[in-house]
């Protein structure tokens, strides 16, 4: 039975035209993670099924009933329905259990105290028990979001939208969210889930849909979507690389804000800590060696890539001055930095074009 029902839905904001005749249908049961470039209209088509949005064509069915019909009963038909979004929207002059039961005493006519223990039940499942009496302003980011969850879940909602429930979150505090809605997911929980987590849509979506060209361009399960995409453009999305750089032109750069971008960086794409302090090593290690290639100034260029579609990370190291390959010495003559360097790389290579050295390793 599908529980949500796209039609022909269009959507334009002035002469920008977002979305044209999408149509989509999510059955129960099923968790469809869409996923998508900037603007390409992932948040608008999760806003329009709660009509936070109205489209200017199409029809959008909620359980059967057309949210989208003329004199529909729209407050109701919300009730289905469990949104959370990027920003937690906690009333912040509640504390969590009069933000839990304040929807089902007032909407659902529950008596108080039987919505206070379904308060401590939920809270309890998303591992917050103790801060049932606790303000908002007094929580992280991540337990905010999780007693959002779990506030939605008061009102007993037949499928559960999320519009990028982790990006307003501090690396350290996505996988404590991404945790409550796995528990979701393995609970049976109906979702639409919209996310820039990859590996995350890829663990836990049913379906993927990717959006581009103003509708659905391409969809299927994890592994047609992620591993075997079919579409140009879904292509060159999935495959496209996390990227960051740094350009070097002194001996005394600051090695701190190397490091640390380095540690952003793994953990905004979850690589782990072990695989960023490699990268730090690997970083450290080349760039002083490269200055060994430099006649007098220093112009080096560092980039580090990754492809969540390859699982795998890249070091690139542009190093102007006279030929000069790290990996050739003899090893009587290779620096223990170097040494380091090829037994923590999967692979490494050097080539020297047009007075650039080129060094490249995989981790």
């Amino acid at each position: 039975m599908s529980l949500i029902e796209v039609k022909g839905l269009c959507k334009s904001f002035g002469n920008l035209e977002v979305l044209k005749d999408v149509s989509f249908s999510v059955d129960e049961g099923e968790v469809v993670v869409i996923i998508g470039g900037s603007g390409c209209g992932k948040s608008v088509t999760l806003r329009s099924i709660e009509l936070l949005e109205k489209p200017d064509k199409g029809q959008i069915f909620v359980g059967g009933r057309e949210i989208t019909a003329k004199g529909a009963d729209i407050d109701s038909i919300r009730r289905e329905m469990g949104m959370v979004y990027q920003s937690f929207n906690l009333f912040s002059h509640m504390n969590i259990e009069e933000n839990m039961i304040l929807a089902p005493t007032k909407l659902l006519k529950m008596p108080r105290e039987e919505a206070i223990a379904k308060a401590k039940d939920l809270l309890k499942q998303v591992g917050l028990l103790d801060k049932l009496h606790a303000m908002p302003a007094n929580l992280s980011g991540g337990q905010k979001q999780r007693v959002a969850i779990a506030r939605c879940l008061m009102m007993e909602p037949k499928i559960m939208l999320f519009d990028e429930p982790t990006s307003a979150l501090d690396p350290t505090m996505v996988g404590e969210v991404l945790a409550t809605m796995r528990m979701l997911a393995k609970k049976g929980m109906t979702m639409i889930i919209v996310t820039h987590e990859m590996n995350f849509a890829k663990e836990i979506g049913s379906r993927i849909m990717f959006l581009a060209d103003k509708g659905v361009y391409e969809q299927g399960t994890p592994a047609q979507v992620f591993d075997n995409p079919k579409k140009e453009k879904t292509i060159a999305f999935i495959k496209k690389l996390k990227f960051i750089s740094m350009h070097i032109d002194h001996r005394d750069f600051d090695l701190m804000e190397l490091h640390g971008n380095i540690t952003t960086f793994g953990e905004r794409y979850g690589l782990g800590s072990k695989a960023a302090y490699r990268l730090q090593l690997c970083a450290e290690e080349l760039i002083y060696e490269m200055f060994k290639c430099a006649d007098n100034e220093i112009d080096t260029d560092l980039s580090i890539e990754y492809s969540e579609s390859e699982k795998c990370i890249r070091l690139n190291i542009d190093a102007k001055g006279k030929e000069y390959n790290p990996f050739a010495l003899s090893e009587d003559d290779e620096p223990m930095g170097v040494m380091i360097v090829k037994r923590t790389s999967q692979n490494y290579n050097h080539s020297y074009e047009n007075g650039t050295n080129k060094i490249s390793i995989e981790i």
